[in-house]
């Protein structure tokens, strides 16, 4: 066996799936995959609020994802909250899928897992807060993804908040 094919991909699983299995503290990254950019938000260590970190621009797959790993590594990441753009019906159609796939790439790099997150309207919920607060055009698309990131981290950090302890792995809600 080679020296890359002793460790399994990470786990990528819906969020409400992964988090019994996330150890209690620890950053998470949020990613929102666009095909040009993918915007990257932070969580703090306790995992009360996400802030932007920055938009990468799209390249070569293995340029991005390395980009991602350095930016979880600076952090000490230990997992990351990828959205899940599903349509408004719940159904997934081709942008969720390049996200899925995108994911299952990815896990066989970033030795950490990925929690997938339901990201129905956060761009234009961050495009709405962006206009009330008056920011330009310009500067709104050159920021929109890593806010569009915090956005989908702060409701995953929000759901982990609620959820069973983390790192109780085999809870169930009826442990609750």
């Amino acid at each position: 066996m080679t020296e890359e094919n002793k460790t399994a991909p990470a786990p990528v699983l819906p969020l409400a799936e992964l988090a019994p299995l996330l150890p209690a503290r620890g950053v998470l990254l949020g990613l929102d995959l666009g095909t040009k950019t993918i915007g990257v938000a932070t969580s703090d260590p306790d995992r009360h609020l996400a802030t932007v970190v920055e938009t990468v621009k799209r390249t070569k797959f293995t340029a991005d994802a390395e980009r991602l790993l350095f930016l979880a590594g600076e952090r000490g990441a230990v997992g990351f909250i990828l959205g899940l753009p599903l349509n408004m019906d719940g159904t997934e159609g081709p942008r969720a899928q390049a996200s899925r796939a995108f994911a299952r790439n990815f896990a066989r790099m970033a030795g950490r897992p990925i929690g997938l997150w339901d990201e129905r309207l956060s761009t234009a919920a961050v495009e709405r807060v962006l206009i009330s607060a008056d920011v330009s055009r310009a500067r709104r698309a050159a920021v929109i993804d890593q806010h569009a990131a915090a956005f989908i981290l702060q409701g995953a950090l929000d759901f982990l908040a609620r959820a069973p302890a983390a790192g109780n792995i085999g809870a169930t809600p009826a442990e609750e």
